[in-house]
């Protein structure tokens, strides 16, 4: 382990420069796209990686037709050790513009709020940023106020290249087989519908995906997509009175009962679910809306569907020549249901964090990563930090120390697999 600390106090770290660069190149993926992957110019970053990657040395490293980048580093170390697998996602979020960025590096931050250029009403305060007061004497990279980062998630993909230039600079670092996965439309949920586990070839993987600096994410909600689908009875409006039940006025209604003090993001936090309409369309004769449902508990998903129905029931109690059908499918589970059958994954990544000089932290996720799916498929994948923070917003940013630490972090990892053999 001294030998690696001393190797990357004469590193050249190469993860923001790449950053930079990475974020300049739009990515952003479309949920309402039936393509795979939903926008054709996430390869343009992908095709980036893979030249990078070869120039660099690894032959191995292509992009598919759905947009996914694989490369694999073989061992360099004489006993069996369990293949590992670094992923992390290209595309970026469509709920804020992601053309155009340009982004900014603010040299020793001092704890001011950060007012973004080009639109000076854009500002992240430390106020509302409290993870900025741990950055002190940092680096900070913000966009410039007209678009997000993207930090969510090059930081992860410039993280795990800077990694793969360290290894192949420093041949004598122990790792067993390692497996790099780049991944398109994680920010639409379809981040592993095309995935080859064949190829990827890991007994354990890492999403390197996570905010601050440490922290170590071995479960995610569980989740289900649900829709309501809502027949009306139309009528000329002249002439409706008695007759016309207006499917927009049902799905109206329906929203209408959805509890505001509890069971909705804007009112829980931490271990708290929710239920959660994201899209209403429709006419007086047809209306749809769509909900995610969220809980740490797989079974709650169940019991919110059926709250979603007795509310809808309560409804047409006023409509009753109006008709409704139900859809509930499953988007993700928690991947700690699997986690907790592999523990020693866990243990080696928070002792390699401690090795690059972090306190380590167990968290959960309001949310989903790649590592969810890949986990429910067969390679067990928490979490790593990459230091994104206030994602899918103009206020992103990442500090240039956190992304050294994430490389830090996955190098030693690497070697403690090494280390550690089977």
């Amino acid at each position: 382990m001294t030998s690696i600390l001393q190797k990357f106090k004469n590193y050249s770290f190469s993860s923001t420069q790449r950053f930079l660069t990475y974020v300049q190149i739009d990515t952003q993926s479309d949920p309402n796209s039936s393509s795979s992957p939903t926008t054709e110019k996430q390869k343009d970053l992908g095709k980036v990686l893979v030249e990078e990657l070869k120039q660099l040395g690894v032959e191995s490293a292509h992009l598919d037709e759905y947009g996914y980048v694989y490369a694999h580093l073989p061992s360099n170390v004489f006993q069996k050790v369990p293949s590992i697998c670094f992923c992390a996602h290209m595309d970026t979020s469509p709920d804020c513009s992601g053309k155009g960025v340009k982004p900014i590096v603010h040299p020793n931050y001092q704890g001011q709020d950060i007012v973004l250029p080009d639109d000076p009403s854009v500002v992240i305060r430390l106020t509302e940023h409290p993870d900025l007061a741990e950055q002190i004497g940092h680096d900070i990279i913000t966009a410039s106020g007209t678009t997000l980062l993207g930090a969510d998630n090059k930081a992860g993909v410039a993280e795990i290249m800077d990694a793969v230039q360290f290894w192949l600079q420093h041949p004598d670092v122990p790792h067993g087989p390692i497996s790099i996965l780049f991944t398109p439309d994680e920010e639409v949920g379809r981040g592993t519908d095309h995935v080859d586990l064949n190829k990827v070839n890991a007994q354990f993987g890492y999403t390197i995906d996570g905010e601050k600096r440490g922290h170590l994410e071995n479960e995610t909600f569980s989740a289900d997509g649900f829709k309501i689908k809502i027949s009306g009875v139309s009528q000329h409006p002249g002439f409706a009175k008695g007759r016309m039940e207006s499917a927009i006025k049902i799905a109206s209604e329906i929203i209408a009962k959805l509890p505001k003090d509890h069971l909705s993001p804007e009112s829980t936090e931490k271990l708290e679910g929710f239920i959660h309409p994201v899209g209403i369309t429709g006419s007086v004769e047809y209306a749809e809306i769509e909900f995610i449902l969220r809980d740490f508990k797989t079974e709650k998903l169940s019991t919110f569907g059926e709250l979603l129905q007795s509310w809808t029931s309560e409804v047409l109690q006023s409509y009753p020549n109006s008709k409704v059908e139900f859809e509930q499918t499953e988007q993700y589970r928690n991947m700690h249901e699997v986690l907790v059958h592999h523990p020693k994954c866990l243990e080696n990544a928070m002792e390699a964090m401690r090795r690059a000089g972090l306190q380590p932290e167990m968290q959960s996720i309001r949310g989903g990563t790649d590592g969810s799916r890949l986990t429910f498929m067969g390679l067990p994948c928490p979490n790593i930090f990459a230091g994104e923070h206030a994602f899918h917003s103009k206020q992103e940013w990442v500090s240039v120390q956190d992304m050294q630490k994430a490389t830090e972090t996955i190098v030693h990892l690497a070697s403690i697999y090494a280390e550690k053999g089977t």
